[in-house]
């Protein structure tokens, strides 16, 4: 088959994240098939504008954010292309619009919905209020008339359920779940200081400002810690994040790592106790298998997603009441609990083996042959 994929992000952007990775991996499978595999993407500083990677091949016009909707909308109407099969529209918030111009099969994308993540956008205020008001009204209406009759894939039950709810039929959604690499690292001892740990994309939809605030809390308590953020953010986020640090005096017991690459990411998971995580909302939770992976437990916020990656009281704990305190109370009784971490870190490390990207590339590579046939 000819594969068109429209994605927003590719292989390579600086801002790239698990619903990329998950996109590239899914591809990589399909071309190893024999397919003949092509993904669309935005451009950043740097980048080739067209290259072949891992079998994939790949163009980059336009910027992330509505600049590649409409490249790719003129590219596919008036350039130059093959014949395709299946076109597929990869969702993050605002998708390609595919039933309106593509003939062949289409299939949609998506990791999760947006709901109100619109309301924590980086616009200054008040101009914030466009894009918070204008997603929440029109997204839901996106799914309802022009993909109704589309087929989904997603990565959970929980974003199956919001399909669902939103007018897409629950028999034209397949769930498969990602996948996760590990590099070969060994899992190694804890460090000596209980270690917190965020993993991730510094923004508030993260909910990096609400990590910071439980290690702040759990630092009046107990000397003992210390807490670890790795990810990448931009430079005046982050200049914010660490005033904040610095103003709740534990900037000497925080270490922004930013971005490392996947041995480095590894070995720090290894050796943290707990990986926090109080996302307001997730497709799967990749960064919670890659801990569970090193047998580091997870306690969470209990939203779609992570509800979904953390069996709750065998991989980690999901924290039900979704506030600071409950995450402190949750982690504190975790790590002081001897007994119950380490039945959590070897649970975590069995489930772990669940996943690969190898299963959920052969999963959706059926999937896509049947929707052509």
């Amino acid at each position: 088959m000819n594969i068109l994929i429209f994605s927003w992000r590719g292989p390579g952007h600086p801002n790239a994240g698990g619903a990329e990775i998950s996109t590239h991996e899914h591809a990589k499978e399909w071309a190893r098939a024999g397919h003949d595999v092509t993904l669309f993407t935005s451009s950043y500083v740097g980048s080739k504008k067209k290259e072949t990677v891992d079998g994939v091949s790949i163009i980059r016009e336009g910027h992330q954010v509505f600049g590649v909707h409409l490249k790719g909308l003129r590219w596919y109407l008036f350039g130059k292309h093959k014949r395709y099969d299946l076109v597929i529209d990869q969702f993050h918030g605002i998708p390609f619009f595919t039933p309106l111009f593509v003939r062949a099969k289409k299939l949609a994308f998506i990791h999760e919905v947006a709901k109100e993540v619109w309301w924590l956008n980086s616009w200054q205020k008040p101009l914030n209020l466009i894009p918070a008001i204008l997603g929440t009204i029109f997204e839901p209406l996106v799914f309802r008339f022009f993909y109704r009759n589309v087929p989904f894939m997603t990565v959970s039950q929980s974003t199956k359920k919001d399909l669902i709810g939103w007018g897409i039929a629950g028999r034209d959604i397949k769930v498969i779940h990602n996948g996760v690499n590990i590099p070969k690292v060994e899992i190694t001892a804890k460090e000596k200081r209980k270690t917190l740990i965020f993993l991730g994309a510094l923004s508030k939809d993260k909910g990096i400002e609400d990590a910071i605030k439980v290690f702040s809390k759990i630092a009046e308590k107990k000397t003992n810690f210390q807490f670890w953020v790795v990810g990448k953010s931009d430079p005046e986020y982050l200049k914010f994040l660490k005033k904040g640090c610095k103003d709740a005096n534990i900037q000497n017991k925080v270490k922004f790592w930013g971005y490392v690459w996947e041995n480095k990411k590894f070995e720090l998971l290894s050796k943290a106790h707990v990986l926090i995580n109080p996302s307001i909302r997730e497709g799967w939770g990749l960064v919670v298998i890659e801990a569970a992976a090193v047998g580091t437990p997870t306690v969470a916020f209990d939203v779609p997603g992570l509800r979904d990656s953390i069996i709750e009281g065998k991989t980690g704990l999901l924290c039900s009441k979704n506030t600071v305190d409950d995450l402190v109370e949750n982690i504190l009784e975790l790590v002081e609990n001897k007994q119950k971490y380490l039945k959590m870190r070897r649970e975590a490390i069995s489930y772990s083996r669940n996943f690969s990207w190898k299963k959920a590339g052969q999963e959706s590579l059926k999937f896509i042959e049947a929707i052509v046939k």
